[in-house]
């Protein structure tokens, strides 16, 4: 079963054997031994095959195909020049289920601190983006101001944005559209257990 796997993750990525066996430091034979299931890798191996594929270890053992899944980029800073937006640090890429997404583009961002608990978002969470410049009046977007994107709901009056956190502690920040870029709808919370 992990075989097969390994075949469909190797071809997402358009890799060949001898690839794949150079970034985990073993020979092409004993890759391909684990493809073919002659041999069975250690755990050791099992977490270096999935963080080479950039998947989760149950992954690797999952009956759900991959062909059903795409890898969206988990997003550690994002940059916003000549009007274009650029990830500038990905830590890693994510399997997603297609039906979750739709059309558009999508990328994950991971929550920073307690600012939408209200909203049942708390720190670390995996948070599901799709990538728009305007959302609904209320909607939860990501807005980069300068370097830093946060996630806040969003009213737009005539000449400002309001980004309203989900906490009490936190006063809403009204700022001239200039100076906050709406970057994308929140989709989906992603909450493993």
């Amino acid at each position: 079963m992990y075989g097969k796997k390994l075949r469909e993750l190797r071809k997402i990525e358009g890799w060949t054997q001898e690839e794949v066996a150079k970034r985990l430091g073993v020979s092409k034979q004993t890759y391909s031994h684990y493809e073919n299931e002659n041999r069975r890798p250690s755990l050791d191996m099992v977490r270096e095959l999935a963080s080479v594929y950039g998947v989760n270890i149950d992954d690797i053992f999952s009956d759900e195909k991959v062909s059903d899944l795409v890898s969206l980029p988990v997003v550690g800073r994002i940059s916003c020049g000549d009007g274009t937006l650029a990830y500038e640090d990905i830590e890693r890429y994510e399997p997603t289920p297609k039906e979750w997404i739709g059309s558009g583009e999508h990328f994950y961002l991971h929550a920073k601190g307690d600012s939408m608990v209200g909203a049942r978002i708390y720190d670390g969470d995996l948070l599901l983006i799709r990538k728009q410049p305007e959302v609904e009046n209320g909607e939860i977007a990501a807005v980069l101001i300068g370097d830093e994107a946060v996630l806040k709901r969003v009213y737009r009056n005539v000449e400002t944005l309001v980004l309203q956190s989900e906490n009490a502690a936190y006063p809403p920040i009204f700022c001239p559209p200039a100076e906050a870029k709406i970057i994308g709808k929140l989709k989906m919370n992603v909450i493993k257990y």
